[in-house]
């Protein structure tokens, strides 16, 4: 597994639970000694007893020489694929990068499968990459280049792994399709749908499914926004159309926009890969450019709570990271939000469970209480469980000024307003937009 990031470290320790022999190569070298000493780099529930029970079995270990690919049966390429500032392209520095170590190393018949999320194409590019650098060995014969792509949620990748919905993989010599049906042996005794498709259409399934969701996430909160002007509950609405089997009910919670490793870049990415095939992504490129309005709107809707002014106050933000079970703050709305705020002179105190603020201007909480202590609004971003059992009555001593606004919804209103407080949440209508 080359790249002991969130993907590779999971899957390479779920395929080891699977009983299957795994080498993790990084060459982040302080990682792998964290890893080594049971210090897990990244916050994944259930990860850290993983790793550890797999490498005292003997059948995980971590190195940083690409070497230990020799001899595979299969090397994953897990890396990552940000996009370029420039023009939303996936960048795939990491994955060309990982292709020619593995292909120095390779010593048999080894299959070289893309896990990373990459464009179209890119399972024939690793091939030609393999070739060139090793002319000695022959595309089909000595090596196999397969699309194998993730569908991990951060903060469930184990369950995800080890219950999916489907697995996905592009193939393109029997050798290689055998090879991976090996490896998910144990899924496909359970019944898990393994999907085999040619390499182009596994790359595009990732991208097409998670651009699908974010487009889902877009638009509920568009309808949000419209219940806030025509006193109509989101809520309802939300429930009402999830109840239509064609529509369904997930990734129909309105809030202060999507954000994380992938639903951004991918969305992105994909709109890009549409205008250069001459085939333009015009929903896609509507949900992105909804999403980052939607971000960017969210300081003002606590500006607006406060009465128009937030100068001199003190407000709690509840959660930085993009989800809660997660570590990960990449294009949290948090982060415009925590901005927007000390820009407009307030003072801002930040508590998650387990996501560092990165704004300096910031202060950082060690508790939801110690934030919210004589705040003048309680701002909730992040929905992690503890935040959703605050007793209200304990918010209102807490707070100075009695303001939530909650762009989760994860409080009910009468609660919160027997309670004595002034509670804004997200699409809730009329009476409660603020």
């Amino acid at each position: 597994m080359v790249g002991a990031g969130h993907v590779g470290l999971v899957t390479g320790a779920c395929f080891s639970e699977f009983g299957v022999d795994v080498t993790c190569v990084d060459t982040d070298r302080d990682k792998l000694r964290r890893l080594e000493a049971g210090e897990m780099p990244l916050y994944e529930p259930g990860l850290a007893d993983l790793v550890a029970r797999n490498m005292a079995a003997g059948r995980f270990a971590v190195a940083a020489d690409p070497a230990a690919v020799a001899g595979a049966d299969a090397a994953f390429i897990a890396v990552g694929t940000p996009s370029r500032d420039d023009d939303g392209r996936a960048d795939l520095r990491h994955v060309r990068a990982a292709a020619e170590a593995i292909a120095m190393a390779l010593s048999r018949r080894t299959v070289v499968v893309n896990k990373s999320t990459v464009p179209v194409g890119t399972g024939r590019e690793v091939e030609r990459i393999v070739a060139a650098a090793r002319p000695d060995l022959t595309a089909g014969v000595d090596f196999d280049v397969a699309s194998n792509p993730e569908f991990l949620r951060e903060g469930s990748a184990i369950d995800d792994f080890m219950r999916p919905d489907r697995v996905v993989v592009g193939a393109e010599s029997d050798h290689a399709r055998h090879v991976l049906r090996a490896l998910y042996r144990p899924l496909y005794l359970r019944k898990t749908p393994i999907l085999f498709t040619t390499r182009e259409t596994a790359e595009l399934t990732k991208y097409a499914a998670n651009a699908f969701l974010a487009t889902k996430v877009a638009f509920i909160n568009e309808i949000a926004d419209l219940c806030e002007e025509t006193g109509a509950d989101v809520q309802d609405v939300a429930e009402g159309i999830g109840l239509d089997g064609r529509i369904g009910p997930k990734f129909l919670h309105p809030g202060p926009g999507y954000g994380g490793s992938c639903f951004p870049k991918d969305t992105r990415a994909l709109a890009r890969i549409g205008h250069e095939a001459g085939a333009r992504m015009r929903i896609v490129e509507a949900a992105v450019a909804a999403n980052a309005a939607r971000k960017a709107s969210m300081g003002a809707r606590v500006v607006r709570a406060c009465g128009g002014s937030v100068d001199g106050l003190a407000v709690a933000v509840l959660g930085y990271a993009f989800k809660p079970n997660t570590d990960d703050t990449r294009e949290s709305p948090g982060r415009p939000i925590v901005r927007a705020l000390l820009d407009a002179g307030a003072a801002v105190r930040v508590y998650d469970p387990a996501a560092r603020c990165d704004i300096d201007d910031a202060e950082t909480a060690e508790s939801a209480e110690a934030a919210m202590q004589g705040a003048d609004a309680l701002v909730v971003v992040t929905e992690w469980n503890q935040f959703r059992g605050l007793d209200p009555a304990r918010i209102a001593q807490l707070l100075r000024r009695p303001v939530v606004v909650d762009l989760r919804n994860v409080y009910r209103q009468e609660e919160m307003r027997a309670a004595g407080l002034r509670y804004v949440g997200v699409g809730r209508g009329g009476r409660d937009a603020g």
